[in-house]
């Protein structure tokens, strides 16, 4: 759903257990509540990020019942939110930029203040935001969900190509560049086709493959692609990840190795795009110095992602730059009246709209029991889901948590195994998640796989 990684590389390398008891964090530095005394200036929550978990979030306290008008404030600079998990259905043709985004305002409550500004930068030694306009407004609780950065320049040449209407390079992962992709897919009849993967952290891991598998679907399908007989193909796919295997998660990894083997797509383990220069693709290699070179007649690039220079930059974060979070209750390490959950916090999980779906309840539970004067008291276990489009009309569902562990729905409840691509799934992720998460997730009433929220 929304915005929502520790690579999955990470996720492996991490493997967190939480315990049953709540942890309760040493906070090392502690900030005194400011009472509210100006409420156009001074907010009970100030919430920073409208997207799926600034939505869900402010929401939810909202319909706690225990705040009056404007005590919860939002910020956002945005003018449209967009619904980010169906960009990937826009680059395979199957829906449009347009039906997938809604004017931002109209999804927040009017009890809340809307402050339609940037962050300039925060500081929770004196629990105040100060705004890109120059004013500043104070909180007793900071939540901290305001996405993460796209890094287009991180890749040399990248902003040029994906500029130019008549380059085969595009990308699914910005509103301005996605629909471009399908022209492109389209467009190619023969030659090479590379679909990237970078290490770190990035929105849903699995996008970079997905909008690959539709690809190769339509190409199959237009008689451009055989995978039974590669050297004959007029069509031949790579796929270049940054990271050592096609999933984070060992299950689900295994399957999407198997699929990429019987469908004759090249696999390019740890190689990093860095630079885009005409029909030319430069690679890093993980471990060395090397760089390898490859010809290109379509390219599909994500590109580099990380923290808000903002959030970076302020007292909340890591040496990564994500704020620094309690992994179970998802309290700052640092200061006990900020929270964070989404993109923008430490959180060694996927980097996905279902987890915050996961993510909201217990932040916004915390939140509210911290208010009360008691410690946190639920503990979020890592919860996420990615449905890997693996063609048209089929969806591998994989749902895990902390450390690879698969947690499946479908598969507790009805005993299928959801690594196996299915149709319902895919109508699951085309129909109805775009469906449930306009009408329910943005409103705070919507948990995921624990159903709606009262």
């Amino acid at each position: 759903m929304s915005l929502q990684m520790m690579s999955h590389a990470a996720l492996t390398a991490r493997s967190v257990a939480v315990g049953s008891s709540v942890a309760v964090p040493v906070l090392r530095g502690f900030a005194t509540a400011v009472p509210v005394t100006s409420p156009s200036r001074n907010h009970r929550v100030v919430v920073i990020g409208g997207g799926a978990a600034g939505l869900s979030i402010s929401h939810q306290l909202l319909r706690s019942g225990k705040f009056s008008n404007d005590e919860i404030a939002v910020v956002d600079p945005a003018a449209w939110h967009h619904y980010q998990p169906g960009w990937t259905l826009v680059g395979g043709g199957l829906k449009t930029r347009e039906e997938l985004r809604m004017p931002l305002k109209s999804l927040i409550d009017p009890k809340l203040k809307f402050y339609n500004d940037g962050v300039a930068s925060l500081s929770p030694e004196d629990n105040s935001v100060s705004l890109s306009s120059g004013d500043k407004i104070g909180y007793e609780h900071l939540v901290v969900v305001p996405g993460i950065n796209i890094n287009y320049g991180s890749i040399k040449g990248l902003p040029e190509a994906l500029a130019d209407p008549d380059s085969m390079v595009s990308s699914i992962y910005g509103y301005d560049t996605v629909e471009k992709v399908f022209g492109t897919i389209k467009k190619l009849q023969q030659g090479d086709a590379i679909f990237t993967q970078p290490s770190g952290a990035i929105k849903c891991a699995g996008a970079p493959q997905k909008i690959m598998w539709l690809a190769l679907d339509y190409w199959k399908k237009a008689g451009l692609y055989d995978a039974g007989n590669s050297s004959r193909s007029p069509i031949n796919i790579a796929y270049a990840t940054g990271l050592p295997t096609m999933f984070g998660v060992p299950k689900y990894s295994a399957k999407l190795e198997e699929l990429r083997k019987e469908r004759a797509v090249e696999g390019l383990f740890q190689h990093d795009l860095v630079a885009v220069d005409g029909n030319k693709a430069t690679f890093a290699r993980a471990g060395g110095p090397e760089l390898v070179t490859r010809k290109f007649d379509l390219l599909h690039v994500v590109p580099k992602m990380g923290p808000h220079d903002f959030v970076k930059s302020s007292k909340l974060a890591n040496d990564a730059g994500f704020v620094d979070v309690n992994d179970g209750t998802t309290q700052s390490t640092k200061y006990q009246n900020v929270w964070s959950a989404g993109d923008a916090s430490s959180l060694p999980t996927s980097k996905t709209a279902a987890a915050i779906t996961a993510q909201a309840p217990v932040l916004v539970g915390n939140l509210l029991s911290s208010l009360e004067g008691k410690g946190p008291k639920l503990e979020y276990d890592g919860y996420t889901s990615c449905p890997l489009t693996t063609e048209y009309g089929k969806v591998l569902l994989a749902e895990f948590k902390y450390g690879g562990v698969p947690k499946e729905t479908f598969g507790n409840l009805l005993g299928i195994d959801q690594a196996i691509p299915r149709r319902a799934f895919y109508y699951l992720k085309k129909d109805f998640l775009p469906w449930v998460y306009k009408r329910y997730m943005v409103k705070g009433t919507w948990a995921g796989p624990k159903g709606w929220i009262r």
